[in-house]
């Protein structure tokens, strides 16, 4: 499990639903709105987090994100969206694949990674 904190809530499901072409579902813990992204048990899923303990920011632990068949398509999205891109698809081994790392809506660094 992870969580993304985010400050403007709304903003930042719009971002991920829209460079993931996928829908989060909604969520509410003691008082915490929470965007869960789908996932199939028992694999890890996360959510993006409005939370007044934690701000969004760089300097926290870099997440790779599952980008499908392909980071590239992930990447465009994010520039289309308002993100940052700040490494593009990169080979890391021919076994391993491929990763990107990323600026959200909200500031927070991210890495999205697909073996082709």
């Amino acid at each position: 499990w992870f969580e993304i904190p985010v400050a403007d809530f709304e903003r930042a499901v719009t971002f991920y639903e829209s460079i993931f072409a996928t829908k989060l579902k909604y969520g509410e813990m003691n008082g915490m709105k929470m965007g869960i992204f789908p996932y199939e048990a028992p694999g890890p899923s996360g959510a993006v987090c409005q939370m007044p303990a934690r701000q969004p920011g760089q300097d926290g632990t870099l997440i790779y994100l599952n980008a499908g068949d392909d980071v590239a398509p992930v990447l465009d999205r994010v520039k289309a969206n308002g993100g940052k891109v700040v490494l593009d698809k990169t080979l890391i081994r021919d076994d391993i694949g491929y990763i990107g790392i990323f600026i959200d809506s909200e500031g927070n660094s991210v890495g999205v990674h697909a073996y082709n």
